[in-house]
């Protein structure tokens, strides 16, 4: 009897070692969440849903048509512009042609250079924090880049235009009024297309042909397939070994038994207590007897195999749970300790 009390103490005193010890070479969280950019649909006009071009939980790609708004008002409208700006030259004893073209091309390349800025700030911020690769980077600013060159072009094209009109013509207030409406009326007109920014998949979409769109309001939500990552939320005590860099290994509570190789990619250095200002993150809180240490994310980029390749589920849900192990350093035995533990807990889900 007294020999097994003296093998319990030992073994909890061997344990408690190894988890003081584990907590920072190996440190572990069972308390994180797959993420992923979500973005709202909003459309920039009001008006009736004339077609939806996706259904709830399809996977689109960049650029595809999610729905289109009546165009008739916006056809008008500009027709309407058209007219005016040939009433406003035949005014002036000037052609219309030529400045109309050239208008049309101006709106259309600032359009392009309008989505590609918004999605090279994007990549490029999701770049600097190691969430997705070089690669994308080096793209999307190719794709401002040359979208910024067809923008001066255009705008060359139409001074060109303007000029053939003559001063006294392309400078009259009359003209330039009118060229200002059927840009703004060939806008509201390309506007009336939402496509989708980023491949992703429709969320929860609870709209049909005939939903009034209202403009600024969200019409449908984007979450992106590729961006995809999990935020581990550590303790202080966990964090004081991790480096950006660091291997890791994910589970998912959807699939219980599978291992995910992982990299950590940023450590958040902030997160919300109580009342503090600014949108810092705020992770969940455990309750108990005990007080819980404080947790900041730490971003584990999911590397090794792209969502939606053939060799891997393309299922993925956002804020599902997962376990999270960071190795810090290259101590074979604690290393093989940890990997042995979240292979163990990766089973352990399918009970729960």
């Amino acid at each position: 009897m007294k020999t097994t009390v003296w093998l319990s103490g030992l073994l909890a005193l061997l344990l408690f070692g190894w988890y003081l010890v584990a907590d920072r070479i190996t440190p572990y969280t069972s308390n994180a969440r797959l993420k992923t950019i979500v973005l709202d649909v909003v459309p920039q006009v009001s008006g009736y849903v004339a077609a939806l071009a996706v259904n709830n939980t399809e996977i689109v790609e960049s650029d595809d048509l999610l729905a289109q708004i009546d165009q008739r008002p916006y056809l008008f409208q500009v027709e309407q512009a058209r007219a005016a700006l040939a009433t406003a030259t035949q005014n002036v004893g000037a052609g219309s042609s030529q400045v109309e073209i050239a208008q049309a091309g101006v709106t259309q390349a600032k359009i392009i250079l309008e989505n590609a800025q918004v999605q090279s700030d994007r990549v490029v911020q999701l770049e600097a924090k190691g969430v997705v690769a070089h690669a994308y980077g080096d793209n999307a600013r190719a794709e401002l880049a040359a979208a910024k060159s067809q923008m001066s072009a255009a705008e060359s094209d139409l001074e060109r235009a303007k000029r053939q009109l003559g001063a006294e013509g392309a400078d009259n207030a009359q003209i330039q009024n009118a060229v200002a409406a059927l840009s703004a009326a060939e806008l509201g007109l390309e506007w009336t297309e939402l496509r989708a920014p980023m491949r992703g998949v429709i969320i929860d979409m609870t709209v049909g042909k005939g939903t009034f769109a209202t403009a600024g309001k969200t019409l449908m939500t984007l979450a992106s397939l590729d961006e995809v990552w999990v935020e581990a939320y550590m303790t202080e005590n966990n964090i004081a070994n991790i480096s950006v860099g660091d291997p890791a290994e994910i589970t998912l509570d959807l699939y219980p038994g599978r291992i995910f190789p992982g990299t950590v990619s940023s450590i958040t250095m902030g997160a919300a207590v109580g009342s503090d200002l600014g949108d810092l993150p705020t992770p969940p809180k455990s309750t108990g007897w005990m007080r819980d240490p404080q947790r900041f994310p730490v971003r584990i980029s999911m590397t090794g195999y792209e969502i939606g390749s053939e060799s891997h589920d393309t299922r993925r849900l956002l804020n599902g749970q997962a376990d999270v192990i960071v190795y810090t350093g290259d101590n074979g035995f604690l290393n093989r300790i940890g990997a042995g533990w979240i292979r163990f807990m990766s089973w352990l889900s399918y009970a729960y």
